[in-house]
């Protein structure tokens, strides 16, 4: 299985490299089965030559090759050199020997088809090949079984952090059958929430607190699209907008519409412990049905088609509201913050200050359905397997790596709030953001030794949010006493905390990884000819089942089996 599921991997990562970024291929391209032998029987014959002499030798890691994503917010231009730079000391101290660390940051459009071509068609010991990387649960579902990812379960056993873990049930849900442990998650999933413009509501005369049911939720859409909720005389406004009608290649799928969606789960998912395919099902047709007339009636902005995550909510917080929309789902927590933060800097509802945006309470339909917004399995970082036989290496990345990132002081800062005295210090300091504009200007003082976030070393204006650990979505917290008190964040993730349940597992298997790309492909291409009318939501599902019902029943087989 191993061999064949990489060969798919391969064949992933070769569609992928010939698409543009967001376009989609129903080609598909394999590797010859001669050739996959070849290769692996080479690696395996090194593998087996290398395996007596590296078992037993110390092993140290000079070098560590990491991929990352946009959750680490320290990038090259927001200070990441510095970031950097003090990690390899930090750690080079910790471990008694130097380390330089390499960052690969790679594009969210493509980071999972980067990511494929990168691991498949690679090897450890070349020099863009990681040691560790970032991956969503649904990716790592994908490359568990691979081969490719190494066992922690023993490392993750006897870490430091372990007496500090406050949350253990994240990381002992993610072992297989057998105990394996090939992902570790240092913070939760979180999820989203509604937003909601106020001075929007105060303009059609509605409350927040009033929209219960999803009939209350589309009047108010009704409203903000026909009511001239940014008053300037026409009618161009929308209800909503999001980064699709549904995010079918990303788990948890439902999450930037979870109003239209409700109790539908456009995947294959377990109902009653039984794996189903979500897509097939009566609420998936009652979703889509709903989104079509949303679309129709001209509450939902048609450029949620083809928009990503950025285009959608610059649109949504942007300087121009006569074009915008009102509601907006997106994350929990910080980004209430860093919303209400870009909406300042455009300038939108100066009057209201934080007070900008309201979060919506889950509808009744959700509530009956799942329970709540959706918390999503969380990220992971996973460490490759170079399978001498030996697990000195990937010890050593552990070690180096996650058992310092949750070390409660020095690095777990550094991955927490960034650079000392670049992204945040103790040091005594003031300083003013948006001095030249009398209604924006805010100064900040701080005395020596009081923790405090500095401005953002790309954008003086704002003030620097977190790096890539959440600190109040961490699993062992910080010892040192540095907590950002963000009235906003903190209200944000008390929020979501309270009216959100867990996600469904990720479905992996080995038909699902053969297909999905085809299959997400063909899912967003009948969910979008039904959103805009081209098709009947029961015509879309039969032609889906005509097409799919025979894989689709294999998939299920499969998961069952599992």
């Amino acid at each position: 299985m191993k061999k064949k599921v990489l060969s798919l991997l391969l064949s992933t990562a070769m569609v992928a490299s010939l698409a543009a970024c967001g376009s989609t291929s129903s080609e598909t391209t394999t590797t010859t089965e001669s050739g996959d032998t070849t290769a692996s029987q080479s690696a395996d014959a090194t593998a087996s030559t290398d395996t007596a002499a590296a078992t037993d030798e110390e092993y140290t890691l000079e070098t560590l090759n990491i991929v990352v994503d946009g959750t680490l917010t320290a990038t090259v231009e927001n200070g990441q050199d510095a970031f950097k730079e003090q990690w390899e000391k930090a750690v080079s101290e910790k471990l008694g020997h130097p380390i330089t660390l390499n960052i690969n940051q790679l594009d969210h459009s493509d980071y999972a088809g980067t990511v494929s071509r990168l691991l498949t068609t690679g090897a450890p010991g070349d020099a863009d090949y990681p040691d560790a990387l970032i991956m969503s649960a649904t990716m790592f579902r994908q490359y568990a079984q691979t081969g490719l990812l190494w066992d922690m379960a023993d490392a993750y056993a006897n870490a430091e952090f372990q007496s500090r873990i406050t949350l253990p049930s994240i990381n002992e849900n993610m072992k297989d059958s057998e105990g394996h442990l090939y992902g570790f998650a240092p913070t939760y999933g979180n999820g989203c929430v509604t937003y909601v413009k106020k001075s929007w509501l105060d303009a059609v005369g509605m409350k927040a607190e009033d929209i219960k049911t999803f009939d209350d939720y589309y009047n108010m859409l009704i409203a903000f699209a026909n009511n001239d909720p940014d008053g300037d005389g026409s009618n161009g406004t929308y209800g909503v907008i999001a980064a699709g009608y549904g995010k079918l290649d990303e788990a948890p799928y439902i999450n930037y519409m979870p109003e239209f969606w409700q109790g539908a789960y456009p995947s294959f998912y377990q109902k009653d412990g039984v794996w189903v395919d979500g897509f097939a099902e009566q609420a998936t047709i009652d979703a889509l049905t709903r989104l079509a007339k949303g679309y129709a009636d001209g509450v939902i902005d048609p450029d949620t088609e083809e928009a990503g995550t950025k285009q959608a909510r610059e649109k949504w917080f942007s300087a121009e509201q006569s074009t915008s929309e009102g509601v907006f789902t997106y994350w929990a927590g910080t980004w209430l913050r860093t919303l209400t933060d870009n909406m300042a800097k455009q300038g939108v509802d100066d009057d209201l200050g934080d007070d900008r945006l309201v979060q919506l309470a889950p509808i009744q339909e959700i509530k009956d359905t799942w329970g709540g917004y959706i918390n999503r399995e969380a990220p992971v970082w996973v460490i490759t397997d170079d399978q001498d036989g030996s697990n000195a290496r990937e010890q050593a990345i552990f070690d180096a790596l996650l058992e310092t990132m949750l070390d409660g002081d020095t690095v777990q800062t550094l991955w927490t709030y960034g650079a000392e005295d670049v992204h945040w210090s103790t040091h005594a300091e003031s300083f003013t953001t948006n001095a030249d504009d009398p209604e924006k200007k805010k100064d900040y003082e701080y005395a020596e030794g009081e923790f405090h976030l500095k401005q953002s070393p790309n954008d003086p204006n704002t003030v620097w949010k977190k790096n890539h650990l959440d600190p109040v979505l961490v699993i062992a917290p910080l010892t040192n006493g540095f907590v950002d008190s963000d009235e906003l964040v903190a209200a944000g993730n008390k929020f979501f905390t309270e009216n959100c349940v867990d996600a469904p597992q990720a479905a992996s298997c080995e038909t699902l990884t053969e297909v999905n790309e085809e299959l997400v492909t063909d899912k967003t291409t009948l969910m979008n000819q039904v959103v805009t009318g081209e098709k009947t939501a029961e015509d879309a599902i039969a032609e889906y089942l005509e097409k799919w019902g025979d894989v689709s029943a294999q998939i299920v087989e499969e998961l069952n089996a599992q």
